[in-house]
């Protein structure tokens, strides 16, 4: 049970319920927003400082003893790997033709010549053609 007497306890209090919020938030946008560029930007963001949070959270609960540690290294492992994986899906996403929402205005991946959803097998290179 959580004493809020306790100013650690209200503190991880505090932070595991910020981390349900975004969380929260990042699920609904998960549902809400209408393609997968947008999905990922609630996934990425939302879920990942929801998570940051609750693991934080955990940290200021239990300290830094076996608990802790494994929560900062969860950090870590989270902080490494999303961004990544939501670059890799977005950019995976657009190679493959997935269209943009009707309401977007701006395609990076086109300004930089990244479209390429018509590529032939083969990565589109010719033998011999540098790359």
């Amino acid at each position: 049970m959580i004493d809020f007497g306790s100013p650690r306890e209200t503190v991880a209090f505090v932070l595991l319920a910020l981390g349900v919020g975004f969380d929260l938030l990042g699920c609904i946008g998960l549902v809400r927003l209408p393609d997968v560029y947008n999905r990922l930007q609630a996934g990425t963001k939302c879920v990942t400082l929801g998570t940051f949070l609750l693991l934080l959270g955990v940290v200021v609960r239990f300290g830094l003893g076996g608990m802790g540690w494994k929560a900062l290294l969860c950090i870590w492992f989270i902080a490494m790997t999303s961004p990544t994986s939501a670059h890799a899906i977005a950019r995976a996403a657009h190679r493959s033709g997935v269209p943009l929402a009707a309401g977007s205005v701006l395609d990076r991946y086109r300004e930089a010549g990244e479209a390429r959803a018509a590529e032939p097998a083969g990565g589109g290179r010719e033998e011999g053609a540098a790359p």
